[in-house]
């Protein structure tokens, strides 16, 4: 009778750390870090690039949209008569290493090193995404690449790829209006009126067409033009020999996608 407040408090103890624990491993999954990186991104964009004054940002959050091969999920978008400005969000620690044309970069978190997509391929699907949605000329469409958390560049990065605030000076690096103000709305009704709802169900079906495509031999269709995409085998230059997916279009169509 006596010992049953110290069970109770030694249960509860036991519990509190269980529960600790569980909210820690959640945190570190790879769909939470992200989101979190999204939220810090999107919470930092607020002060510095205001979207009530004439020439303010507008942003948009968390956009999925239809691609000839499924669809591609943007993290944000912020427009204004200076551009577009496709931001994709990384959330690590560690080292980065990864120049621009390399398809993987690595992340070293003490002895242990990662690899990973080469974040501005990843983005440069987004762009060509809303090229096509929008049908304004590339170079008002720039893509930028925003690493938060305990992370150090241990290469060069292009101007574009940017830590913490770095974003902000370079998107504000854009001065001169290429957009009127009637121009911005127009593309801010196209997005709002082409993307998928933002909801588990849309997120679902995202991570399926990841998936497919990821699956090396699976039928897949070209992201740019929709026709079928087949393999085929690279037989010059430094690829020589090497496996990849080539539009059945081809020549018209010479979209590739190459199988690491």
């Amino acid at each position: 009778m006596y010992y049953a407040p110290i069970v109770f408090d030694a249960f509860m103890k036991v519990w509190w750390l269980f529960l600790l624990g569980a909210i820690i491993s959640i945190l570190k999954t790879p769909v939470i870090k992200g989101w979190l990186g999204e939220l810090a991104v999107r919470a930092s964009m607020m002060p510095i690039l205001p979207s009530n004054n004439k020439y303010g940002y507008i942003s948009l959050h968390n956009v999925t949209l239809p691609t000839p091969d499924g669809t591609t999920q943007i993290d944000h978008i912020m427009v204004s008569v200076y551009g577009v400005f496709v931001l994709e969000t990384k959330n690590m620690k560690g080292w980065i290493f990864g120049s621009e044309h390399q398809a993987q970069w690595t992340q070293k978190v003490y002895k242990k090193s990662y690899r990973f997509q080469n974040p501005l391929r990843q983005n440069y699907k987004h762009v060509k995404a809303l090229e096509a949605l929008l049908s304004i000329p590339a170079d008002k469409i720039h893509s930028v690449v925003i690493f938060v958390g305990s992370c150090t560049f241990k290469t060069k990065m292009p101007p574009n790829v940017t830590y913490g605030g770095g974003y902000l000076r370079y998107i504000k690096s854009f001065h001169l209006p290429v957009f009127t103000e009637e121009q911005v709305h127009t593309i801010i009704s196209q997005i709002e009126s082409a993307r998928y709802t933002p909801s588990l169900a849309t997120n679902r079906k995202h991570v399926r067409h990841l998936k497919a495509r990821a699956e090396p031999t699976a039928n897949r269709l070209c992201p740019k033009c929709g026709s079928a995409m087949v393999l085929r085998t690279a037989k010059r230059g430094s690829r020589a020999g090497n496996t990849f997916w080539g539009c059945s279009s081809f020549p018209k169509c010479r979209q590739v996608v190459n199988i690491s």
